[in-house]
């Protein structure tokens, strides 16, 4: 008996230690270390909207969020999509710090600050955001944007091949086909009365094909790997997006545990399916002969010791290079479509430009990068409607800017849609669609300042795959252009949503017409 009251006597203490040890961490992560932080970073210089933790300040971002439809279409979109960065702006400036939960992040939206703070730093040397690694693990894996140090250096080394010119000419070839059958879905639907088109979603779907045949010799019918994977990759994006209005906030994962398991479940489907597709290759594979696509230059690493990828980062490069490889071009040619049916003269003069370069002949793909006015386009699209919104890094040390100091392990979000929208460098015209502007100045159309336009990133990080996607937008719009026509539908509704990219979140229906 007295044994029994004893051990029910340390069972109790156990339990009250272990309630208390739970309290003080939720005390000390939730409330203690991030006024610590708080108190430094306005140490140190720094202003910005004063948070409530452990929420930081999500409540506003959330209050100030809303469904933004324009009556009419207007390409000023930072205030519609981020009103409360747009509003802090007017109070804080171009740079403060704000907080999500209880990480703090500092804002970026000025050039010059941007190019101070980074002008030291080498790619390696900058950290992944720990709040969206952890979160977005199902959609990325331990893919290239989610290492860092050596171990990004070593996933660089390994995939920077793959994107050689010479790769990248073989790739060409084997995009027209995709296209083609795109392009005869709608020439169908238009036979059989159906003239207006979701583009958005054929070009996506089409996007997927093209990097599943392109980057890991997948075919893509009904019921394949590679239909089967874009499914999947697509589902988890959302589930992910769905879930993270509560990022930074302690625990938060378990606030929507639905979600959070929906996407862990398809995260692990993704990698069975993948590693599935890697042994298959593998199984075939006699080691010595050469393999052009993504996965056989990943799978065969450059030959020296320590420069090759695990089956995990395999799978996780597979991941990302997916994801990646197909979003950016597809949003980059709907927002091109759109543009191009609100501006008909420059529709006209790309397909004048089409003619005048390969007659009624098929792509000569040596003669791609001739078609300048494709380009400004395409530049003057990412300007205006850039899918990849914003760019985050970590400080992995302090960084000393002027007389600011950001502290080792800061958050760091640069807003390139504010920049790309700012009319202080690029003038009042800033929201007219003007491709021309970079007729005299190919590489910046004019921005006063070089880190004021950023369509793929910046300094040792900038997108390892912004050749495909030129190449990629170039060959499906020519054949685009070369068949169809089009304008606005009456029913498309315009607005630009942040879902982890740029899309059109009512889709991008618009009325085709065969030439």
């Amino acid at each position: 008996m007295a044994f029994s009251m004893l051990s029910l006597v340390f069972f109790s203490l156990s339990m009250l230690g272990f309630s208390l040890y739970l309290f003080l961490t939720l005390l000390f992560s939730c409330w203690i270390l991030p006024i610590r932080v708080y108190r430094k970073l306005k140490k140190n210089g720094f202003v910005g909207p004063t948070p409530s933790f452990p929420m930081g300040n999500i409540k506003e971002m959330t209050n100030n969020s809303k469904n933004y439809v324009s009556s009419g279409i207007s390409h000023d979109i930072h205030s519609t999509m981020f009103p409360y960065f747009a509003c802090w702006q007017k109070s804080y400036g171009k740079l403060f710090i704000y907080w999500m939960g209880t990480e703090p992040f500092l804002y970026v939206a000025e050039p010059e600050f941007l190019r101070k703070m980074s002008s030291g730093v080498m790619g390696k040397s900058w950290g992944i955001v720990k709040v969206f690694k952890n979160n977005r693990e199902p959609m990325f894996g331990s893919g290239l944007v989610m290492v860092e140090g050596d171990d990004w250096l070593r996933h660089r080394h390994v995939i920077t091949p793959a994107f050689s010119p010479s790769h990248l000419k073989a790739m060409a070839s084997l995009m027209v086909e995709p296209a083609t059958k795109m392009l005869d879905r709608w020439a169908t639907l238009i036979n059989s009365g159906k003239p207006e088109i979701d583009v958005e979603r054929e070009i996506t779907i089409t996007m997927g094909e093209i990097t599943a045949v392109t980057s890991f010799g997948l075919s893509y019918q009904n019921g394949s790997s590679g239909s089967i994977l874009f499914e999947k990759l697509r589902a988890v994006q959302d589930t992910l997006f769905n879930s993270n209005r509560y990022e930074g906030v302690p625990f938060s994962k378990w606030m929507c545990p639905k979600t959070t398991l929906e996407a862990k479940r398809l995260g692990k489907e993704i990698d069975q399916l993948l590693l599935s597709i890697i042994n298959a290759r593998k199984s075939c594979w006699d080691g010595s002969s050469p393999q052009n696509d993504l996965l056989g230059l990943m799978m065969n690493g450059d030959g020296q010791a320590g420069m090759s990828l695990t089956t995990r980062e395999l799978v996780g490069e597979c991941k990302t290079f997916f994801f990646s490889g197909y979003e950016t071009t597809a949003l980059a040619l709907s927002w091109t479509l759109l543009l191009l049916a609100m501006y008909p003269d420059w529709q006209n003069q790309l397909r004048d430009e089409v003619r005048q370069l390969f007659g009624d002949d098929q792509i000569d793909f040596e003669k791609l990068t001739d078609l300048n006015k494709m380009e400004w386009v395409l530049k003057e699209v990412l300007r205006l409607y850039s899918p990849a919104p914003n760019a985050q890094r970590q400080a992995r040390e302090d960084i000393k800017v002027d007389d600011l100091v950001i502290p080792n392990g800061t958050n760091i979000w640069i807003d390139i849609v504010a920049m790309h929208h700012d009319p202080t460098i690029w003038g009042d015209d800033v929201n007219d669609f003007r491709p021309d502007r970079f007729k005299d100045d190919n590489l910046y159309g004019g921005c006063k300042h070089k880190m004021g336009y950023l369509p793929f990133g910046f300094g040792g990080k900038m997108c390892i795959g912004r050749n495909l996607t030129m190449m990629e937008y170039k060959v499906v719009l020519t054949l685009i252009l070369t068949r169809f026509s089009f304008s606005l539908s009456p029913s498309y509704r315009h607005s630009p949503s942040f879902m982890f990219s740029l899309r059109p979140k009512y889709g991008m229906p618009l009325l085709v017409e065969p030439l």
